[in-house]
C-alpha cells in the first residue's frame, strides 16, 4: 500500500512519468496495474476506488491510497483527525460519537487502537517534524497523551509548511492528511508504529 494525493489526475500524471517509487524494492518505479475494489467512506463525496500499481522491476503489485482515507476505515481521516482532536480536549467517547454523529462503538475503537501506542505516535510525528523542518519547537507536554498527540501532529504540519512553503508541493495539507500520509494510513492498523 502506498499513500498518494488525493488528486487523481496528478497520480495519473506521476504513474505514468514513472515518479512514483516502489517500498518493496525501492529500485523500481510503479506503473498502472487497474483499480481496487470501490467502497463508499463517510465524510468523502461519492465512493472510492483506489488505483493499483505495479513495480516495473520486482513486479509487486500496491494499493495507491489516498490521504483522505486510512487504511481498512469506513470514515474520511478528517473525521477520525476530530476524534483525536476533540479527545485531546478531554471528552469521552460517546460525546465525540454524539457530535460527529459517528457510532459510539467506531469511536471508542479508534480511540483505543490509537490510545495502546500514543507515545510511539507522539515521538514519530516528532521525529518528522525535526528531520522536515527548519529549526522546529519541540511542543512542551500538555497535560494528556492525547494532548501530546495532537501538538505532535501540528508541529509536523508546521514543519512542512516551513520547508514546502504554505501551499507546498502538492497544494495546502491539512493534519488529517498529514496524519495519513506521515504513517502510511496505517495510523490504527495493528502493526503500526514501527520504526523503520
Amino acid at each position: 500500500m502506498v499513500t498518494v494525493e488525493a488528486d487523481l489526475v496528478c497520480v495519473e500524471s506521476r504513474l505514468a512519468a514513472g515518479l512514483i517509487r516502489c517500498p518493496a524494492c525501492s529500485q523500481g518505479v510503479l506503473g498502472g496495474w487497474g483499480f481496487a475494489r470501490s467502497r463508499r467512506v463517510v465524510g468523502l463525496a461519492g465512493a472510492v476506488r483506489p488505483r493499483r500499481a505495479r513495480c516495473r522491476s520486482c513486479l509487486v503489485t500496491h494499493v495507491l491510497l489516498p490521504v483522505t482515507v486510512l487504511l481498512r476505515r469506513a470514515y474520511a481521516a478528517e473525521q477520525i483527525w476530530m476524534s483525536l482532536l476533540v479527545r485531546a480536549a478531554g471528552v469521552g467517547h460517546r460525546r465525540i460519537a454524539a457530535r460527529l454523529n459517528i457510532p459510539a462503538t467506531t469511536v471508542r475503537g479508534w480511540l483505543r487502537r490509537a490510545g495502546r501506542p500514543i507515545e510511539a505516535i507522539r515521538g514519530w510525528f516528532l521525529v518528522v517534524a525535526v528531520q522536515t523542518g527548519i529549526d522546529v519547537a519541540i511542543p512542551d507536554g500538555r497535560c494528556c497523551g492525547w494532548g501530546d498527540v495532537v501538538a505532535a501532529v501540528e508541529a509536523a504540519v508546521a514543519a512542512l509548511g516551513q520547508r514546502f512553503g504554505p501551499v507546498g508541493l502538492v497544494g495546502a495539507v491539512t493534519p488529517a492528511q498529514v496524519m495519513v500520509a506521515v504513517t502510511g494510513g496505517r495510523l490504527l492498523a495493528p502493526d503500526w508504529p514501527t520504526m523503520r
